[in-house]
């Protein structure tokens, strides 16, 4: 018999790490009927991933609205996806990390007493405000879920401590599936390739400038620590002249604001729109080091050997830290500046950052779980 499968997913960092294995699955058209419902909780961005990756989602809810809350939103979801597995009757559910989506995808699937399998399960800050409210979203789902679907051991000890026991499996993450074919589509598509470079020309116009690639939103940060974040920047950029900070900014206006006042009209800070995920892989391919609050740039910059600096107090891609691919820096001014600077300056610890082994996969994870429901023997 075949199972029918549901992925549910709203956002672009969902999108990106289900996209390698939605396309793992279609290919078993024999074993498994795949749908897709997108919710939209990103729209503009979200839409940018599925039609790069040719993903044709067969329902979009479509939920978000202007000054939408959490309440409001969760509240959308419910009675949508409640209409969505109605109709689909699926067999398992695929929901992915930590946003509202996939808590409420999960939710309403154990609600309908259907299976839901957990992508990136395990991850944990152990603050329930940090992040805010990924951090609560992610431990529910993990205690919903029947099939979890761990990055790494770290992560599958997470859910033991928890008493969730049964059915984890470490896969590494799905997002370095994503990025390796990525990469991949660039490289195969001339035209799209000539495209992304000729964006880009103006600002990598020096083959020896030294680009740092920043993102950062979370809201945590809203306020005086994205001030301290803007300022560092800035003080970066005056510093050292070799070097480019090249910054896509988040819609959110908490975002746009500081980020527009301190560090708009320097000739070496470059202040982009949202990039689309395949100009966005291309830069980190371009990029010297990375500065950010994200989570998946966590895991996709070391793989193409490239240090982070993660501008947040704590973080649940701990084994980063470990593993010496990524170091915490937090929202201080003079630390953010001073790190920087050493790995600017000091090739040695450059190369112990860049060197250092990526623990969050080797971009087969999508396979293996698809082994896991028996769609290969691979």
């Amino acid at each position: 018999m075949i199972k029918r499968v549901l992925f549910i997913f709203g956002t672009r960092p969902e999108a990106i790490k289900l996209a390698p294995l939605i396309k793992e699955f279609q290919k078993y058209k024999d074993k498994v009927e795949v749908k897709i419902c997108v919710t939209g909780q990103h729209r503009e961005m979200l839409d940018q991933v599925i039609n790069f990756f040719s993903i044709k989602p067969d329902f979009d809810l479509n939920v978000m609205k202007e000054n939408q809350t959490l309440t409001s939103l969760t509240s959308i979801l419910i009675t949508e996806l409640g209409k969505v597995f109605s109709q689909v009757q699926p067999d398992i559910a695929f929901v992915q990390g930590d946003t509202t989506t996939a808590f409420v995808g999960a939710l309403i699937a154990f609600y309908g007493k259907v299976k839901v399998a957990h992508i990136e399960a395990g991850l944990r800050s152990f603050d329930k405000y940090s992040p805010f409210p990924e951090e609560i979203n992610r431990v529910l789902v993990g205690h919903l879920a029947d099939y979890h679907f761990a990055p790494t051991q770290r992560a599958k000890n997470n859910l033991l401590k928890e008493g969730i026991k049964d059915n984890i499996w470490i896969v590494g993450n799905t997002v370095i599936d994503a990025l390796h074919l990525g990469l991949l589509i660039i490289k195969n598509n001339k035209e799209l390739e000539a495209e992304i470079k000729q964006f880009f020309n103006p600002i990598i116009k020096n083959e020896k400038s030294k680009i740092i690639l920043v993102t950062g939103h979370r809201r945590e940060s809203f306020g005086k620590p994205f001030e301290n974040i803007c300022e560092a920047l800035k003080e970066i950029a005056n510093k050292r002249e070799d070097v480019e900070i090249v910054y896509p900014v988040h819609l959110n206006p908490n975002v746009r604001e500081p980020v527009n006042r301190i560090l708009k009209n320097h000739s070496r800070i470059h202040l982009l729109e949202p990039l689309s995920y395949p100009y966005m892989i291309y830069l980190l391919s371009k990029s010297y080091l990375v500065l950010t609050d994200s989570g998946g740039i966590q895991e996709e910059a070391p793989s193409l050997g490239k240090p982070v600096l993660v501008m947040r107090d704590v973080t649940e891609r701990q084994e980063g830290i470990e593993a010496g691919v990524a170091k915490l820096v937090g929202t201080d001014r003079n630390r953010i500046v001073s790190e920087t600077l050493k790995l600017l300056e000091n090739k040695k610890e450059y190369e112990k950052m860049s060197k250092a082994i990526n623990p969050y996969g080797d971009g087969k994870a999508s396979m293996r779980i698809a082994k896991v429901f028996g769609l290969t023997n691979d």
